[in-house]
């Protein structure tokens, strides 16, 4: 009853265009989410995200959930979701993505997952590092254990939003570093990220990981920049 009235007294709202939720719609409405473009990476193991790093790192399996575009539904889900608290969000696409890879063979490979970590100095600044709770809704959907312990970031940078691809590839080079024991030899790490663009993060990361000996990576994402 009580959170009833939260709801009357403080109706949510679709943080894809603003209207009021139905008592049944979490998040995002049922009109956004079916204007929602979907990526079906899980379906194309030779798909756009994956061969984003050909040549760069050896990559087991990548995919994103969604499209991120200028304007549209997913920017603001993002954006939402980095800079204004909504942490939710990240659930919800978890829990989307986590419907399709539930039944690809290579999930049962997972050992662990492991977020693109954010800077101490950042994650003060914004209290919470972003794909958490995406990756935590994977762990409990794929039973797969979350662990934040392994990868660290090292240098505090700026934004990256208006930097070009060989600024962001300056940058990310060497930030990274792994901290490992001889438990986590030999495992299959799934790394995850907000959204992916040029990747270059992502390889920096990735090429952390694969110092530990017999290191495997997958990537998934919840969104990839599609122009």
């Amino acid at each position: 009853m009580f959170e009833n009235l939260i709801n009357v007294l403080f109706p949510k709202v679709c943080v894809g265009c603003n209207t009021f939720l139905l008592s049944n719609e979490k998040v995002i409405c049922t009109v956004c989410r079916h204007e929602i473009p979907l990526t079906n990476h899980h379906l194309n193991p030779e798909n756009e995200a994956f061969k984003k790093f050909y040549g760069k790192i050896p990559v087991e399996f990548t995919s994103t959930l969604v499209y991120y575009h200028k304007k549209g539904i997913v920017q603001e889900m993002i954006h939402s979701l980095k800079y204004r608290g909504h942490e939710e969000i990240g659930t919800i696409l978890g829990d989307w993505h986590a419907e399709d890879l539930k039944r690809l063979p290579v999930t049962s490979t997972f050992d662990a997952i492991i977020p693109v970590p954010l800077h101490k100095k950042r994650l003060k600044e914004r209290g919470y590092n972003q794909v958490t709770t995406f990756g935590l809704a994977l762990s409990d959907n794929l039973n797969i254990t979350y662990d934040t312990s392994i990868l660290r970031r090292n240098i505090y940078s700026k934004t990256q939003v208006k930097k070009n691809l060989l600024k962001r590839t300056e940058v990310v080079g060497n930030i990274f570093e792994v901290e490992f024991t001889d438990k986590d030899h030999n495992k299959h790490f799934l790394l995850i990220d907000d959204v992916l663009t040029t990747g270059s993060t992502l390889e920096a990361c990735g090429r952390a990981l694969l110092k530990i000996p017999g290191a495997k990576i997958s990537i998934v994402c919840m969104a990839m920049s599609h122009s």
